[in-house]
């Protein structure tokens, strides 16, 4: 039984726009992803059974939000300089600064931030889509790989490969720390 739509509103409207804003940082465009959001789900409603709303409509939020980046981006025509991430499994996008922080603490972040999306474009579809259910939404390769229609391992392999793709993307343009002007006394 589909549930109302005020309901699905109500009950899942919050976790789309999270996901919507987490990912676009702008208000217009996050708004705009989450109408398209519940758009789409009505249409693939009208066609399919839906099983589970939560990851149907996160999914469509997060397809549709770096469909949007990509668009972003593409008008921009090239990747900004991005500084190295370090490996401990999480994003720019995860990084807030305390409330004690420096103000260039925030604008590092904030620039950080805006140059992982950059490079969230360059990913393929098949690598940007799990990564960013996994990194940013919390989803386990197995929620993953129910809702991609995947086996589990191959989630895990296109998660590996989207993190490297990153940072080599993040790398490629990280200041070279061998160069005396970059390096700090």
């Amino acid at each position: 039984m589909t549930p109302s739509w005020p309901t699905l509103l109500r009950d899942h409207g919050p976790t789309v726009w999270r996901t919507a804003y987490r990912l676009l940082a702008d208000r217009q465009d996050a708004e705009e992803v989450f109408q398209e959001t519940f758009l789409a789900a009505l249409e693939f409603s009208r066609a399919h059974d839906v099983r589970h709303w939560p990851a149907l409509l996160q999914r469509l939020a997060t397809t549709r939000s770096v469909d949007r980046l990509r668009r972003r981006y593409a008008r921009r025509r090239h990747l900004p300089t991005v500084p190295d991430t370090a490996d401990d499994g999480d994003t720019a996008l995860d990084r807030v600064p305390t409330a004690s922080a420096s103000p260039l603490e925030h604008l590092q972040t904030a620039e950080l931030s805006d140059r992982l999306r950059a490079a969230l474009t360059h990913l393929p579809a098949n690598l940007a889509e799990p990564f960013c259910l996994h990194a940013l939404s919390g989803w386990s390769y197995q929620e993953i790989a129910q809702h991609l229609g995947l086996p589990s391992t191959s989630v895990g392999v296109n998660i590996h490969r989207a993190r490297h793709k990153l940072r080599d993307l993040l790398a490629a343009f990280a200041p070279d720390s061998t160069d005396p002007a970059t390096t700090r006394n």
